[in-house]
């Protein structure tokens, strides 16, 4: 993987006085509920740089890059979480996963997304449209996912994830993701928080900390003020018996390498050798859909590897 330089000086000094980007579980009245709080408005901002988000793409995108994270919170090693959106709206679907180590990547089906109207609000909806949310856990090695898939019904990441944990895996679960720009269009803060009942929590303490999340503040606004997820927690959720738990740095962060995109290459059929061989384009670029590195080949590297 390469990561882009981010050349906007004023969004690297703004960047500069903020904390690092981090992964907070915790834990609400003795375990009866968990959750995890995100900071990632470094993660955000070089995904966009990596993959040349706008503003949209930036919103959509890191909404799901940080439900992703959010869901690696509880994660073994060696385990990941990914989520997949296929709908008929513009967007047209994405992909997020992360793993326990707080590597987090996705990648949009359109970038940029049609738009054919200015935007009033940041309401995503019609541009999700119909289709379905697959969330996926990977356990160590293992190839094969356990998965669970969902109609969308909101057309907001963070509503249709609370969805299939209630359909999924019947546990009441709640979402919230932020990203807030500057008047410039600058990502200047991007977070969020989840949160699940557990079995035997009372329903009088779910109600109470469920209507403390709906009065929660602007995430993404909380952290481009420079507070850290720490003091966000403390600050909403002292009143529940709040135990932070050993938190973890997060980032944008994809294990594509030149040498596996050319043992894949080196795995092809004959067929398709010979036809980039043929016909080229040179040199041919290789793109990593998750991250968006390019991988240049000239033709006489090709030739050698193909043959």
């Amino acid at each position: 993987m390469k990561l882009k330089i981010i050349e906007d000086k004023d969004l690297l000094n703004h960047l500069d006085k903020l904390p690092s980007d981090s992964l907070v579980p915790f834990l609400l009245e003795g375990g009866a509920l968990r959750g995890g709080f995100i900071s990632a408005t470094r993660m955000v901002n070089q995904m966009r740089v990596n993959h040349g988000l706008g503003i949209l793409e930036s919103l959509v995108l890191g909404h799901a890059a940080m439900g992703a994270g959010l869901l690696s919170s509880n994660l073994k090693g060696g385990d990941k979480y990914g989520l997949k959106i296929e709908c008929g709206g513009p967007i047209r679907g994405l992909t997020a996963e992360a793993d326990y180590e707080g590597n987090v990547r996705g990648s949009l089906f359109e970038n940029p997304i049609p738009v054919t109207e200015p935007l009033k609000d940041f309401n995503l909806s019609p541009f999700f449209g119909p289709g379905f949310l697959t969330v996926s856990k990977y356990h160590g090695t293992s190839a094969e996912p356990f998965s669970g898939q969902v109609m969308i019904e909101h057309g907001n990441i963070a509503q249709d994830l609370a969805l299939y944990f209630k359909q999924s895996e019947q546990t009441p679960t709640a979402f919230s993701l932020s990203v807030d720009f500057d008047s410039t269009g600058r990502v200047v803060g991007a977070g969020g928080l989840f949160l699940q009942v557990m079995p035997g929590a009372s329903e009088e303490t779910a109600g109470a900390v469920q209507d403390t999340v709906l009065g929660l503040p602007s995430i993404g606004k909380a952290l481009a003020g420079g507070l850290k997820p720490e003091e966000f927690l403390a600050s909403h959720f002292s009143g529940f018996g709040l135990n932070i738990l050993d938190g973890r740095d997060v980032r944008f962060f994809c294990g594509c390498t030149r040498e596996r995109f050319s043992s894949f290459l080196a795995s092809m059929s004959e067929k398709e050798k010979s036809s980039i061989l043929n016909e080229g384009p040179f040199p041919m670029q290789a793109v990593c859909h998750n991250c968006g590195t390019t991988y240049t080949y000239e033709k006489g590297e090709l030739e050698t590897l193909l043959r």
